[in-house]
């Protein structure tokens, strides 16, 4: 009785942590249509994006049930914002005038799939254990989370220099505040260390 009670809570936290994170992941939206308009990607950073992209892939790979089982919900809104951020990579890179800048954002995509790849390719091979895998995956999506969380802050620079906030998005870091009050708690019913590090 208990333990359905906690997977029905469990449930109602997930999706709502999905809601959440998928407004996080469109939060920039407005911004790609503002880039649309001006047909120029300006001074904004591609790193959020970037960061995030590999976020998203990482914590696909551990909610794959040979890796984490049980782990629907972080497979689905992981592979919806995999799938978000590849928009927003590739607008970005239609309307990015400096081609140094688009050649090193693609080679960042390179490394960051080859990356993955490999990590599946070994994890899934190497790793014969779901325990294994979790502890494995779960520390690297903890890196790879931090990084998405503080790639905003590269743009601080930017804010600090210009002494105006319209390259940092609003939204974006509400959604950002929010998601992770969804998804801490989440990590805590049952307990998953990998997602409580990642989001408190």
């Amino acid at each position: 009785m208990v333990s359905h009670l906690v997977n029905t809570i469990r449930n109602v936290v997930g999706i709502t942590g999905n809601v959440i994170a998928l407004f996080l992941f469109l939060s920039p939206v407005p911004t790609f249509i503002r880039i649309w308009k001006k047909g120029s990607v300006e001074q904004f950073s591609p790193v959020p994006y970037l960061a995030t992209l590999i976020n998203c892939i990482v914590w696909v790979i551990y909610g794959l049930p040979m890796v984490h089982p049980n782990s629907i919900l972080v497979i689905t809104i992981n592979a919806a914002g995999t799938a978000i951020e590849v928009v927003f990579l590739t607008l970005f890179l239609i309307f990015c005038h400096d081609k140094k800048k688009r050649l090193k954002v693609l080679l960042i995509i390179m490394v960051e799939l080859i990356f993955m790849a490999a990590l599946a390719t070994l994890i899934l091979t190497v790793l014969h254990t779901t325990q294994r895998r979790s502890i494995i995956v779960g520390i690297i999506a903890i890196l790879f989370n931090v990084m998405m969380y503080a790639a905003p802050l590269s743009v601080m620079k930017l804010v600090i220099t210009t002494k105006s906030v319209e390259y940092m998005p609003f939204f974006l870091s509400l959604a950002s505040f929010a998601n992770g009050v969804a998804w801490t708690t989440y990590a805590f019913l049952p307990f998953d260390p990998f997602i409580a590090v990642s989001y408190t």
